[in-house]
């Protein structure tokens, strides 16, 4: 599924360019970018996920075009180093805010016109959640996406946005340029410990995916979806 994501990346943002990341985490995906020569603002919440993602990109030469901030969604108005080419939210980062109105305008505002914001967000409708919870018993666990309140997680609530709410909430800044699925084929990552034995059919369903990913309905009903919009 990051394969999947870099390969967007890398059609989206060129060398060059100053990249914003927003919940950034363990810095996985911000070493790939500042690899491909794109300069990087990581940011995140957690001083933890900060310390990692500095422990990981210090092997990177000390010319690396990479910088860091505590910073949460609800805070981009004191967003450092703005505006920016670009931006980068990966992996359900976007999925910890309540109300997505409110950091539409302030996200603008620290972008280009004409930047590309790429989010990946998990999705409301998982049709494989719905067989593998069912079937292990958890049958709670397999449709907590629908609930509108949202549910807890490790101790945080986490909202499960569809795809059309989600456009709509960006429209008044953003056009959408594409949508695709990350896992409406391919199992989702927490099957990995039961299913990753049948790599094959796994690397099949992959490649199937990656051919029909933009196809309706496939990104409605994945585990989770890739929404690029272009700042207006």
């Amino acid at each position: 599924m990051r394969r999947a994501v870099w390969r967007r990346l890398a059609a989206c943002f060129a060398p060059g360019t100053r990249v914003l990341e927003m919940n950034c985490g363990t810095g996985e995906d911000a070493l790939w970018l500042a690899r491909r020569g794109i300069q990087v603002h990581a940011t995140d919440i957690s001083p933890l996920m900060l310390q990692i993602a500095r422990g990981k990109l210090a092997t990177l030469p000390a010319a690396a075009p990479v910088s860091f901030q505590q910073l949460a969604w609800e805070d981009l108005r004191t967003l450092e180093q703005p505006p920016f080419d670009g931006m980068l939210s990966n992996f359900g980062g976007l999925n910890c805010v309540s109300e997505l109105d409110a950091v539409v305008a302030p996200l603008a505002r620290v972008l280009k016109p004409g930047a590309i914001a790429v989010l990946c967000l998990m999705g409301r409708y998982v049709p494989w959640e719905w067989l593998w919870f069912v079937a292990h018993g958890r049958p709670k666990t397999a449709f907590r996406r629908l609930d509108a309140d949202g549910a807890l997680w490790a101790g945080a609530k986490i909202y499960y946005p569809s795809v059309p709410k989600v456009c709509k909430a960006f429209a008044p800044s953003f056009a959408v340029r594409r949508v695709s699925a990350l896992g409406a084929l391919i199992p989702p990552p927490y099957t990995e410990q039961s299913l990753g034995r049948f790599r094959r059919l796994i690397l099949a369903l992959d490649w199937m995916e990656r051919r029909c990913e933009t196809v309706w309905p496939l990104p409605r009903l994945a585990d989770h979806y890739l929404l690029e919009i272009e700042r207006r």
